[in-house]
């Protein structure tokens, strides 16, 4: 079988546009996280409520990702990106204008929807831009997700201060993402095969197991990833005794390491490979939580942070590629359930531990994702039966006109 991608934008255009659908993405779900309080006071709703519809924007972002999987591989990302980050866009306004809990609700349903969609639609498109480069350049476009919140924080706590309404806010960023979903749609590449069946005609399709062995482990690093976005701030208050304002520091310390380490990751996994990314970065993560779990002194701990998103930062990158290039004929649905599995993790991790710290203290609770760093670091060599960075020396590309 033979596999030609073909281009409509130059790359670099493409690798930039791509760059926007994530740093998009990543802006718009830090704007709905950066009004949660003022939205939870406008609409009188309770803590545990919230909690609740959170969920619901959870399981409608996981719905938004099993439907946008199976759609890339039927209309195309050009078309299915854009359209996920309209959806994504209009959806914004949507929190800002609920009035109780149940208008809350049908409009996180949008927004995880719209998420949902253009996560996978985009890590798609990501895997496509990446095999025309000679070497991995996914973790960065994960990288500019991170870039995105973080906009997304200074220009909400901007327009808070401001006391500029949240529902003109939320708007007007719907607006800025539709915008420039539209502008960078017209620079995405399309992916065609072309299949040389074998002898039998018959198709060969991935192996079942491989697919799931890579969303398990998705499946870890992102629900470790989790207990660090959710219970950093908390471990340094309520387990060092620090103020508020010095708790903060440890989620920075992480977000900062993740970030930068996703900035790095691409040229050091063309040098060792992805197995070597996955396996030594759960290593290093596991060392790091496991001194943040034994070490009380503030200073060592705000490393122990560090280290652990240092760790985790090139992993679920390597995984998304694997999992695309397992079957480009069927890239969205096979990334559809990595980015899946991946994500019931990420919100299933703080749940897991707030379970656990009603039986001891969070720092012992937090040996969990320990455990499945570790068992990642074994889990890791499976991304050799399938290398995603393998590339000849002259791809199979061509430019359309």
């Amino acid at each position: 079988m033979t596999a030609t991608d073909v281009r409509v934008a130059p790359p670099k255009a493409a690798r930039v546009a791509t760059w926007m659908y994530f740093g998009l993405n990543g802006f718009a779900i830090g704007m709905w996280v950066v009004h949660i309080p003022s939205i939870e006071h406008t609409t009188g709703i309770t803590h545990s409520t919230l909690g609740l519809l959170l969920l619901v924007l959870g399981a409608a972002a996981f719905t938004g990702m099993q439907v946008a999987g199976p759609l890339v591989d039927k209309i195309g990302q050009r078309r299915l990106v854009p359209a996920a980050g309209i959806v994504l866009g209009i959806s914004l306004a949507g929190p800002g204008l609920a009035t109780n809990w149940w208008t809350l609700g049908l409009a996180l349903i949008l927004v995880g929807f719209g998420n949902g969609a253009i996560d996978v639609g985009m890590n798609a498109q990501a895997v496509v831009v990446e095999r025309g480069y000679p070497r991995p350049i996914m973790a960065a476009f994960h990288a500019m997700w991170s870039i995105g919140g973080a906009i997304a924080a200074v220009v909400g706590a901007a327009t808070l201060r401001a006391d500029v309404p949240t529902e003109l806010t939320l708007a007007l960023a719907g607006v800025l993402c539709i915008v420039l979903s539209l502008i960078a749609s017209r620079f995405l590449l399309e992916a065609t095969i072309e299949e040389e069946d074998s002898p039998e005609g018959e198709r060969t399709k991935p192996p079942a197991k491989l697919v799931w062995a890579l969303g398990g482990l998705a499946f870890g690093l992102m629900l470790s990833e989790g207990v660090a976005n959710d219970w950093a701030a908390l471990h340094f208050r309520d387990i060092l005794g620090t103020t508020v304002s010095t708790a903060a520091f440890a989620y920075g310390a992480f977000a900062v390491a993740m970030t930068v380490g996703r900035f790095l990751t691409d040229r050091v996994a063309a040098a060792v490979g992805p197995a070597a990314i996955v396996r030594w970065g759960a290593a290093m993560a596991a060392v790091g939580l496991t001194v943040v779990i034994v070490v009380p002194w503030v200073p060592v701990a705000l490393v122990g942070w560090a280290v652990f998103g240092l760790g985790l930062a090139g992993g679920v990158p390597q995984l998304f590629t694997a999992a695309g290039n397992l079957d480009p004929r069927s890239s969205g649905a096979l990334m559809a359930r990595v980015v899946g599995l991946g994500y019931v993790g990420l919100l299933a991790g703080p749940a897991l531990i707030g379970g656990l710290a009603h039986w001891m203290p969070l720092n012992i609770a937090f040996i969990l994702p320990v455990v499945l760093c570790v068992l990642t670091f074994f889990g890791g060599p499976i991304l050799k039966s399938k290398d995603p960075v393998a590339r000849s020396e002259e791809p199979a590309v061509r430019s359309a006109k």
